[in-house]
């Protein structure tokens, strides 16, 4: 087959999956997406499709949409996480969205045109984002895969995220792990509370939400 011919192919195939996409709330292609990601590289992607619609929403019960700053959410994917928190009422706008592979970048930058987007290594998010930000974010969402890294580097995270932060904002986790992925430490002042398991999510999760006063 020409080139052209199946450049052409592949755009009418395109929009059919997404005209079914818009009649019956699937996501094809970011399922897809995620899964050639993840064959790529297995250990970066925290999953291997995208967060469920109760998960993601039950992490963005834990973000006050009221409560001035910034939203920064670390390892964004396809926006599954990003829709649920513009449904629970935080504005495009104020939402910095980091991520680190650049096709996922590209998505996001369509589909939230007034979100900023960071393209690159969420787990050196002061680097990234301390000469960015005007204020303290009212909130951290993490779709990383914390339980993959060494305790030292998910310490140093949750440490600079919390200098962004503003006092008390949380930090929000998720993972299909039974324990907490930011192990306690002897004289630190954080908290933390966990959900009930979230079983619609495939496989069952729980959110973990941390703050430091």
């Amino acid at each position: 087959m020409p080139l052209l011919a199946f450049q052409m192919l592949e755009k009418k195939i395109e929009r059919r999956i997404r005209l079914l996409e818009q009649r019956s709330g699937l996501s094809f292609l970011d399922e897809m997406a995620f899964i050639r990601s993840w064959i790529e590289k297995p250990i970066s992607m925290g999953a291997v499709t995208p967060s469920g619609k109760m998960l993601a929403r039950a992490m963005a019960r834990a973000v006050d949409p009221d409560a001035p700053g910034p939203v920064i959410e670390l390892g964004s994917g396809t926006g599954a996480l990003t829709k649920a928190l513009v449904e629970r009422g935080i504005e495009p706008s104020r939402l910095v969205l980091v991520e680190f592979n650049p096709s996922f970048c590209r998505l996001l930058r369509t589909r939230y045109p007034e979100a900023t987007v960071i393209q690159g290594d969420a787990y050196r998010i002061q680097h990234l984002l301390g000469d960015l930000l005007r204020e303290p974010a009212s909130a951290v969402v993490s779709g990383l895969p914390l339980q993959t890294k060494p305790f030292r580097q998910r310490t140093r995270l949750i440490d600079e995220a919390f200098e962004l932060m503003a006092p008390n904002a949380p930090f929000v986790q998720f993972t299909y792990a039974m324990v907490t992925p930011i192990p306690k430490r002897a004289g630190h002042d954080i908290t933390a509370h966990a959900s009930a398991l979230v079983w619609q999510n495939l496989p069952p999760a729980r959110v973990w939400v941390y703050r430091k006063g």
